[in-house]
């Protein structure tokens, strides 16, 4: 039992060890993640659509949500496990939360990614992983399956 938990460690570690040097590759550490996270959210509070949405759910909360999210995106990035939260429970019953927001969302943080990503292989990753979790989130709280029914579909 002991060496299947050691097994497991060490593979963790390998994993965590080929995200760190695969960020480091593309110029990523974490003041990358701090910037990125400070930089993209201080868009978000200016953007017309999204800097309400957020406002009214973070309100008082902004700090720790900031910390949250550079937590997050060191554990997608490096392969940490540092962050254990639930994004989809954490956005069900925002108010005012569409599905047209999340393209915002997108492209706002790829303009934030061509300010500052460290190299464009840093933005490809980013952006791409991005777009997984926006669709992730997208399907999550907006997919109803009943819309794909063929006997709801106009023929």
């Amino acid at each position: 039992m002991d060496s299947e938990i050691q097994g497991r460690a060490a593979h963790s570690a390998a994993i965590r060890e080929r995200a760190e040097a695969e960020m480091a590759g593309m110029g990523v550490d974490a003041a990358f993640i701090d910037r990125l996270v400070e930089t993209f959210y201080g868009r978000v509070l200016e953007h017309p659509a999204l800097g309400p949405v957020f406002d009214a759910r973070l309100s008082g909360r902004w700090p720790e949500h900031m910390e949250k999210m550079k937590s997050f995106w060191s554990s997608v990035a490096f392969r940490s496990g540092a962050y254990g939260g639930k994004p989809v429970q954490a956005h069900v019953g925002v108010a005012d939360m569409t599905p047209e927001l999340f393209p915002q969302w997108l492209a706002l943080f790829s303009a934030t990614l061509d300010d500052i990503a460290p190299s464009d292989e840093a933005k490809a990753w980013f952006m791409a992983t991005a777009e997984r979790i926006a669709r992730s989130l997208t399907l999550s709280l907006f997919y109803n399956p009943a819309l794909d029914d063929p006997r709801l579909k106009k023929g």
